[in-house]
């Protein structure tokens, strides 16, 4: 299968992912670029972002029109993860590719038990904007919006994926190396063109089932990268 094709397929994967399920969908990008198509961890990085970016706020505005995006919690969950998302992402370029492996596959897992946690049952007025505020500032570029109904909480994640993504972004400007815009562009329209079906999506099925299925499957790919790191 050429490279073209595979980026497309997995573009579409990712897409479908942060399309249905906002945060954690992008955590599959890195894991793709480096696994599927070569890149080093640390272009993989970078594009990844590029990628989570585009997907995001070319997804953002159907969830807005919908009335989807809760911008009292959404908003100071994604003030507090600006610092966190810059840092990190200036560290990043200065990590060993062996190092950002396993911080992937950290990232991958964390999302995973989130996922699989039980969705507080309280409803979206009781999510306090202090609250969202400590935990942008304590996860950073790991989003996930407790309280809210599944399709408010997708739309939500997918407004701090966006201000965090930007900002990791803008710390890794000129250091991210090979970006191979062939195969990184058309996994960014691909993933783009994903998100709308998995919004589509996340309105017919369960939002348990999908949480549970995916979260199985970021669960494998950290077991996956793990063993890579430390091979």
């Amino acid at each position: 299968m050429s490279a073209l094709v595979l980026a497309l397929t997995a573009g579409a994967v990712v897409g479908l992912a942060l399309g249905a399920l906002g945060g954690g969908g992008g955590v599959l990008t890195a894991p793709a670029l480096i696994h599927l198509l070569g890149f080093t961890p640390a272009a993989a990085a970078t594009a990844g972002l590029v990628i989570v970016t585009v997907t995001t706020v070319g997804a953002l505005p159907a969830h807005v029109r919908d009335g989807h995006v809760v911008r009292r919690t959404g908003a100071p969950f994604a003030a507090a993860g600006v610092v966190p998302a810059f840092l990190a992402g200036a560290a990043a370029a200065r990590l060993p590719g062996s190092v950002l492996t396993v911080a992937f596959a950290a990232v991958a897992a964390l999302a995973a038990l989130r996922m699989l946690r039980p969705p507080d049952s309280r409803p979206a007025s009781g999510v306090r904007a202090a609250r969202a505020a400590g935990a942008g500032a304590g996860l950073g570029a790991v989003t996930g919006i407790l309280g809210l109904r599944m399709r408010q909480a997708v739309g939500t994640s997918l407004l701090v994926i966006a201000v965090n993504s930007l900002a990791a972004l803008a710390a890794r400007a000129g250091s991210g190396g090979d970006l191979r815009w062939e195969l990184t562009g058309p996994f960014a329209a691909a993933a783009v063109l994903g998100a709308w079906d998995g919004r589509r999506i996340a309105a017919r099925v369960t939002g348990d089932a999908l949480r549970k299925a995916f979260a199985c499957a970021l669960l494998a790919v950290a077991a996956l990268m793990l063993v890579d790191a430390v091979r």
